[in-house]
C-alpha cells in the first residue's frame, strides 16, 4: 500500500500523532535493525565500560523517571 505524503500530511493532528506512534512501535519492536552512527556505537561502548566499571553506580529506570518528573514540575 502507499499512500501519497500529502494525503499523511491533510490529516488531522490527531491521527497524525497516532500514525507516529505506530510506526514508533513498528521500529521498537526490531531495535536490533536500527542502525546507529559509529558515534552512536562508540556512546554505547563507553557506557557499557562505565557500567561494568562501577554497576552500582546504575539507577532504576523508575528513579529516573520520578526525579525528572519530580523537576518538570
Amino acid at each position: 500500500m502507499s499512500v501519497p505524503i500529502e494525503e499523511i500530511l491533510n490529516l488531522s493532528i490527531k491521527k497524525r500523532l497516532e500514525l507516529m506512534r505506530r510506526f514508533g512501535d513498528s521500529i521498537a519492536s526490531n531495535p536490533e535493525a536500527v542502525p546507529l552512527t559509529s558515534a552512536q556505537g562508540r556512546e554505547l561502548d563507553r557506557r557499557k565500560r562505565e557500567h561494568r566499571s562501577d554497576p552500582s553506580a546504575a539507577k532504576p529506570w523508575s528513579e529516573v523517571r520520578d526525579r525528572l518528573q519530580k523537576r518538570e514540575k
